[in-house]
């Protein structure tokens, strides 16, 4: 159980922050916009099926690496599935015992993860809502927030950081660096 918490840790803290870039990554080579979603998860389950040895390497070149292995992986198989083949597939399918308790484990994550949004400030959480669950861009959310777009980067930052710390069982606040004074950091 400790190790699928560090790889937990590993996978929100090094891997989530490129989804977005990912997506675009998955998209420029992908025609079907409706299985963007569906070969993302294929590289995440890829991702967790790597574990220990995974972390050990950089985890975007890891990450843009396996994207790039599931994309040829599919492509090949658009070219060499017959129809014989998938009636096999489908014949052997065994129906999974323990899908029950992964879709209780995915609730309670996703009630943790609410509880977390909840915690954030107002416009921390708003930030967070409008990027990570409508899917906006940096630029939209910055103009329907009337901020900058530094000000949306930081906010999201400091709202995936405290919403991972949440669900890792921590009590999920804002952690903010302190600034530095003119006077201290050697400036005139």
């Amino acid at each position: 159980m400790e190790d699928d918490d560090h790889l937990r840790r590993w996978f929100v803290r090094d891997i989530l922050p490129y989804e977005r870039e990912l997506e675009r990554y998955i998209a420029r080579s992908c025609r079907d916009r409706a299985e963007i979603a569906d070969i993302r998860q294929d590289v995440y389950a890829r991702l967790i099926a790597g574990g220990m040895a995974a972390r050990a390497q950089s985890a975007r070149a890891y990450l843009f690496t396996v994207a790039r292995n599931v994309l040829i992986d599919r492509a090949r198989r658009a070219k060499i599935v017959s129809f014989e083949q998938v009636a096999d597939i489908e014949s052997s399918w065994q129906p999974d015992t323990d899908a029950f308790e992964r879709a209780l484990t995915a609730r309670d994550e996703l009630r943790r993860a609410m509880e977390g949004l909840e915690q954030l400030p107002p416009r921390c959480r708003e930030v967070v809502r409008l990027r990570k669950v409508e899917g906006l861009d940096i630029r939209e959310t910055a103009a329907r927030l009337g901020v900058g777009r530094h000000t949306v980067e930081r906010q999201l930052t400091l709202g995936l950081r405290a919403m991972a710390n949440y669900m890792l069982g921590g009590k999920g606040r804002i952690v903010r660096a302190p600034l530095m004074r003119r006077s201290e950091g050697g400036e005139a």
